[in-house]
């Protein structure tokens, strides 16, 4: 097939919309296992309170981390479209045994209330322990390295060097979150209630049925995918600047940047990057050795402006990847300690009908399903009008009302906590469970600010041929955030026990804990979080790098990033 034919035939939405069904199934599958899991873990594996919420978090934090091997196989070797597909079939194996152990009895402990015989119950060990582990992390292996690249997958369907194109790229983002939702919706409503009336068994099951739709949305998809092709080792580049620039250590830089390799013009615009002068200490990889010979210095010993400028790039991002970590930390909470929290309340909607307290965490994407059309709609026109940003607002002004709004979300969270606890010891009664709902709305439109900014901010970096890679990092930030929940409710266990007391979070019963407390430390902890991401956000953006608009055809032809895997992507006359 011809290029021109590629890009008429191939990609656009109507193949992104494939990508959109996997990621509406895959998300929809795991969530149900997910926020639900704590119950599953405390009541049939019949692990602590405290214990319970770490084994939630560090399952997740693990699929999210796992996402970074994903995005590397795929740019390196696989490609996104068969690290999908084989990653996809582990992750349905996971929960397939998931469900095969929830319904034998003989692979779980024995039965036992938890509620009123905790101290009698006997935790899971030994071989059924084994069992439940391996099941657990399959399904993080193959969602992990599954996520990166179902976004990557789907923005690689358009041309950003194409204005309509650039357009609707920002729409897909929008598209893709709005899918998330819809997944995560149909999860905590009717997969949850699945698990509550019919068993865990049954609703793993039903899960595994879930993902398989979304294996087969991908399958169904093949003819009209734009695929780009893996390029070789995406770290290999990115180590060459290291090693160049250590070897070189005391050499100066020169005052004059267009001396250094691969800064002199001769060629195609905007094929390149230009120079910045951040990170001065890499361009001493861009130093030529001055020996009187003409000998080709090794890759290892010589690198290109623009592959230096990519590697100033992926330092330069880390900060505000890290400021996203505390926000990921307030999602833990949301899928642990808030849905105990619900487990506590009266969940009575009708006389006959209780919520699952796990489906609380359906209420923001209800709203949300609604919001990111309209967000789409008609608030990105309209602010694009004033702006002349194709997006509306930047990718970084979205990821910083995100974070801004997060906070309330523990503000809320804190207040509710006390006013029940308060209720329930004090007043001996018991609250309706949707007091505790605007901390989970609250937090849902935080999230659709900083989860799709940050998608959008990383893919869009000038670092081609490592989108799938770029987008891990999002998913990574989630890990983090996830393990660093797991730190400081160990942390606080320790600092706040004392003599006869337990800590702020040692008990099983929360009207014995103080859950409001650490919500109020993680309110403070997020807009501590919230100020230091202004000051990094202003800082990326002082000293962003700009393409150049011309560049020597030896840098073009040779430099590492510039290969097949990027053919489809330009019109070649």
């Amino acid at each position: 097939m011809t290029e021109a034919e590629t890009t008429t035939t191939q990609g656009g939405m109507k193949a992104a919309a494939f990508v959109l069904g996997l990621q509406a199934f895959e998300i929809m599958a795991i969530a149900a296992v997910g926020n639900n899991l704590i119950t599953y873990v405390i009541n049939e594996m019949h692990f602590s309170l405290s214990k319970s919420a770490n084994v939630v978090t560090n399952f997740i934090g693990t699929v999210f981390i796992l996402a970074l091997l994903g995005g590397y196989l795929s740019d390196s070797y696989l490609g996104c479209f068969w690290t999908m597909l084989i990653f996809g079939f582990v992750e349905l194996s996971g929960f397939i045994l998931l469900s095969v152990q929830a319904h034998l009895p003989q692979l779980k402990p024995p039965q036992c209330n938890m509620a009123t015989d905790g101290e009698l119950c006997q935790e899971v060990k030994g071989f059924k322990a084994l069992i439940f582990f391996v099941a657990l992390y399959l399904v993080a292996l193959g969602s992990g390295c599954v996520k990166p690249n179902m976004i990557s997958h789907g923005a690689d369907q358009f041309n950003q060097d194409e204005p309509k194109q650039s357009k609707k790229l920002s729409s897909y983002f929008n598209a893709a979150y709005f899918a998330f939702s819809l997944g995560e919706l149909v999860a905590l409503t009717l997969l949850v209630w699945v698990q509550t009336h019919s068993g865990m068994d049954v609703g793993f099951g039903v899960s595994a049925a879930v993902m398989a739709m979304g294996l087969i949305s991908l399958v169904c998809g093949t003819a009209v995918y734009r695929n780009k092709l893996p390029q070789g080792s995406i770290f290999t580049p990115i180590a060459q600047v290291f090693v160049a620039a250590f070897f070189k250590r005391k050499r100066v830089c020169p005052s004059d940047p267009q001396v250094l390799h691969g800064s002199q013009s001769k060629v195609p615009p905007n094929a390149g990057l230009s120079h910045t002068e951040r990170f001065r200490f890499l361009d001493k990889a861009c130093i030529r050795t001055q020996d009187g010979t003409n000998t080709i210095e090794s890759p290892w010993r010589l690198c290109t402006v623009t592959q230096v400028e990519q590697v100033k790039i992926l330092l330069s991002v880390i900060p505000i990847f890290a400021c996203t970590i505390i926000f990921n930390t307030i999602l833990a909470q949301l899928q642990t300690f808030s849905v105990q929290q619900g487990t506590s309340m009266n969940t009575q909607l009708t006389t006959s009908f209780h919520i699952p307290p796990a489906s609380l965490q359906s209420i923001p994407y209800i709203i949300l399903i609604f919001i990111v059309p309209l967000y789409d709609t008609f608030f990105v026109p309209f602010a694009r009008k004033f702006t002349k940003h194709e997006s509306g607002i930047t990718s970084l002004q979205r990821i910083g009302f995100g974070l801004f709004f997060a906070t309330f979300s523990m503000v809320s969270a804190a207040l509710m906590e006390r006013k029940r606890r308060s209720s329930a010891v004090d007043e001996n009664s018991i609250l309706s469970v949707f007091w505790i709902t605007p901390q989970f709305l609250i937090f849902g439109i935080s999230e659709m600010f900083t989860a799709v900014g940050l998608v959008e901010f990383f893919y869009k970096q000038s670092l081609k041929g490592m989108q799938a890679f770029l987008t891990a990092l999002t998913y990574c930030s989630y890990s983090f955030g996830f393990y660093l929940s797991s730190v400081l409710v160990s942390l606080v266990n320790k600092i706040t026990s004392g003599g006869s007391n337990g800590g702020w979070l040692s008990e099983n019963d929360l009207n014995k804990d103080r859950l409001d407390l650490f919500y109020w430390l993680l309110a403070a902890l997020s807009i501590l979080n919230f100020f230091n991401y202004l000051f990094w956000a202003r800082w990326y953006s002082c000293k962003l790098p700009v393409p150049r608009t011309q560049q020597s055809k030896e840098e073009l032809i040779h430099h590492p990033y510039n290969n097949s895997k990027h053919i489809a992507d330009v019109n070649i006359p």
